[in-house]
C-alpha cells in the first residue's frame, strides 16, 4: 500500500468527528471533480462511488485518499470497517450531509458512500507478465470504443475470462473513454482497478511493441474485408493459449483499415442472416468465452 498523500496526512492529523455542512469545503469540491465531473484531481485521484465499487477500491492495494460518508452512507460503515480500520493505512474517514452528498455524487440515487483512489501505474512489461498456472498473456486492446460503459463492461468481461492486461488508445478520429470515468468504473464493477491499464497510449507505437514481443493481434472484425492476405479467423479457429492480444474498435466504425492490415489476423463472430454485428462489449464477451474455454482446457492437462 502506498504511502498516503500529504493531503490525506493533513486532513488525518485535523479531522474532528464533525460533519461537513459547507459545499466550498475542499474535499468536497475534490470529490465533486472526481464523481460529478468525472476528472482525476490534481493528484492523479479519480472517484468511486457506492459501497460496492469502494470496497472494491480498497481491496485493489491502490492508494486511497479519503473516503466520505453521507449520513445514509453510515449504514455501511460496519461492512467497510474491516478495510477501512487498520491502523497501518491511516485513511481519513470524512462525514457529510445527504443533500452535501447528492451534490458531488455522480449517480441519481447515491448510496451515500464514496472514495477518492489512484489507479495503479502499468508499462508494457506488466500486461506481458503472467502468474503461475497461467499459459500465456491475454490482453484487450481498446481503440476508439467511445462509451464508458462499453469500456467498463469490456474490461469486466476480458477480467472475468482471464485477460492479463488492457490498454486504450486513440484509433483515427475516435478517442476511447477514460477506463477510470466513474461511469466506466461502475461498469466495470471495480476490474479497472486490479487489471494492469496502460490508458492513452499511441495504437501505432503499441503494435509496434507487440510485434516485437512475439504477441499476436486479432484484429475485431465488424464488417467484411476486402482485405484476402489477411486470414479471416472464427473464434474457435484462434490459438488462444500463445499470447494474444485483441484489438476491439469503434462501436459504429469499428477499426479502420490501416489497422486490420497491420494486425497479424483478423477475427469474426459468425451470425445470422440478417444480423449485421453485436455490440461492441457482447463480441467481447463471445471472444473471450471461446479464449477462457481454450486456456481452461490447457491448464487442465498441465496439471
Amino acid at each position: 500500500m502506498a504511502t498516503p498523500s500529504k493531503a490525506a496526512r493533513a486532513a488525518r492529523t485535523s479531522a474532528t468527528p464533525d460533519t461537513i455542512t459547507s459545499r466550498d469545503n475542499r474535499w468536497l469540491k475534490e470529490f465533486r471533480l472526481a464523481l460529478r465531473g468525472g476528472l482525476p484531481t490534481e493528484s492523479g485521484f479519480v472517484g468511486v462511488e457506492g459501497v460496492r465499487l469502494v470496497e472494491e477500491a480498497l481491496r485493489s492495494g491502490c492508494p486511497i485518499e479519503a473516503v466520505l460518508f453521507g449520513e445514509s452512507g453510515e449504514r455501511h460503515r460496519e461492512r467497510l470497517a474491516p478495510l477501512i480500520d487498520r491502523p497501518e493505512i491511516a485513511i481519513p474517514i470524512l462525514r457529510t450531509t445527504d443533500r452535501l452528498f447528492e451534490g458531488v455524487a455522480d449517480t441519481e440515487h447515491p448510496q451515500g458512500v464514496a472514495a477518492l483512489v489512484k489507479p495503479r501505474a502499468a508499462t508494457f512489461d506488466d500486461l506481458l507478465r503472467v502468474s503461475e498456472g497461467v499459459c500465456s498473456p491475454l490482453l484487450v486492446v481498446l481503440a476508439g470504443v467511445q462509451d464508458p460503459g462499453n469500456v467498463g463492461t469490456i474490461l469486466r468481461t476480458a477480467a472475468a475470462f482471464g485477460a492479463t492486461g488492457a490498454v486504450t488508445a486513440a484509433s483515427g478520429q475516435s478517442g476511447t473513454a477514460s477506463p477510470f470515468s466513474p461511469k466506466a468504473l461502475r461498469a466495470s464493477a471495480g476490474a479497472a482497478l486490479h487489471l494492469p491499464i496502460l490508458a492513452g497510449m499511441s495504437l501505432p507505437i503499441l503494435l509496434t511493441q507487440l510485434r516485437v514481443a512475439n504477441v499476436r493481434t486479432l484484429a475485431s472484425c465488424v464488417h467484411e474485408s476486402a482485405d484476402a492476405e489477411k486470414p479471416l479467423l472464427a473464434p474457435w479457429e484462434v490459438d488462444w493459449c500463445e499470447p494474444v492480444a485483441l484489438l476491439v474498435g469503434n462501436e459504429g466504425a469499428g477499426l479502420p483499415e490501416e489497422v486490420e492490415r497491420s494486425a497479424d489476423a483478423r477475427i469474426r463472430i459468425p451470425m445470422s442472416s440478417g444480423i449485421e454485428s453485436l455490440n461492441a462489449a457482447a463480441a467481447a464477451a463471445v471472444l473471450f468465452y471461446e479464449a477462457a474455454r481454450q486456456r481452461s482446457r490447457q491448464g487442465k492437462g498441465n496439471s
